[in-house]
């Protein structure tokens, strides 16, 4: 309900502002115990964690892991932070965001802006949250694309002692050549190394932090069997469907339709669940899969499922229905 009254008076501010001031606000609130809503309980294990439900944050809200605390009292099963990035960077210039309220949509070209992964580790030793938290780890934009794997390998090492489990983001369309990293030698030159640093670190932290791969909505068939034969070759211990995504159907000749970057939102919805279900075909259950692209209704989180989501994950979904979303997609899934 308080959503519901502010929702139009954020929509009056620029989008970049009116989120900054919306976890400010979110901060304070739950700061004075006025932030919560009641948390639905429907336990499930998946990549041998065991979530106290299936519907999580995905990541890009929090980017530097500064709200995990209020975040967490929305009734999420788990919270996803980041990207980040070895070291800070400011991302593309501005405006870099874009709403099309019109297809409840969102573009986004913010470029991995972040305060560099030393102080997203701070922010996650501060916090007091004890559930499960996804650090989702990238490149910087000036790294080359032939070195990136010393960036994701950084990362790695720096979050795995205070991560539930890691996600690799190689599908952001807003790093140049990023999404390169999931096709050819690239794919099986960075998992296999990423997956010879989780062994090490297991063996020193003696625990064990599954690492997770982000893939794009905009793949073919070949990619889709190419990067499921990587996943299963490496041992990867599950999946993100999808990030967001380059086409523009469903904003043609809307305000903000052309601008560059990723779409998300209502319009991504089909484009996400076709590519989960093709995945799910291909992977027979053997890798879980997260579903996450347009859900914007307790229905469309079972649809996911239906595809072959065992977890799925909310984002633009929560700015133009709010908060009350997650306890709607909890409710509705199995």
């Amino acid at each position: 309900m308080m959503y519901s009254l502010a929702r139009p008076l954020l929509f009056r501010l620029a989008p970049e502002r009116a989120h900054e001031l919306t976890l400010s606000w979110l901060k304070t609130a739950h700061s004075f115990g006025l932030a919560s809503q009641p948390f639905i309980h429907k336990p499930v294990t998946c990549m041998g964690i065991e979530f106290p439900n299936s519907v999580g944050l995905a990541a890009g809200l929090d980017k530097n892991g500064e709200y995990i605390d209020a975040l967490a009292s929305l009734g999420f099963g788990f919270i996803e932070i980041g990207t980040v990035t070895p070291r800070p960077q400011e991302g593309n210039p501005q405006p870099r965001l874009f709403r099309i309220p019109e297809a409840q949509a969102i573009i986004n070209r913010m470029g991995f802006n972040n305060d560099g992964v030393d102080q997203l580790v701070e922010n996650v030793k501060a916090a007091k949250f004890k559930g499960v938290l996804g650090i989702n780890i990238g490149k910087n934009a000036d790294t080359p694309i032939e070195q990136a794997v010393d960036d994701y390998l950084i990362c790695l090492e720096k979050v795995y002692h205070y991560a539930s489990y890691v996600t690799v983001n190689i599908s952001s369309p807003n790093t140049k050549n990023l999404r390169s990293l999931q096709s050819g030698d690239a794919l099986p030159t960075l998992l296999e190394a990423l997956k010879e640093k989780q062994a090490e670190l297991a063996v020193h932290y003696q625990h064990y932090v599954p690492l997770v791969l982000k893939v794009a909505p905009d793949l073919t068939a070949d990619d889709i069997s190419f990067i499921s034969k990587q996943l299963l070759k490496f041992k990867i211990d599950g999946l993100i469907v999808t990030n967001t995504t380059l086409a523009r159907d469903g904003v043609e000749n809307l305000p903000f339709g052309d601008e560059m970057g990723g779409l998300s939102g209502a319009p991504v919805f089909d484009k996400s669940t076709k590519c989960l279900r093709s995945f799910a075909a291909v992977l027979k259950h053997k890798v879980p899969l997260i579903g996450v692209g347009g859900i914007l209704s307790g229905e469309q989180a079972m649809a996911k499922q239906q595809a072959g989501a065992n977890l799925v994950q909310i984002y633009s979904g929560l700015i133009y229905t709010g908060p009350k979303l997650v306890n709607d997609c909890v409710e509705a899934m199995t």
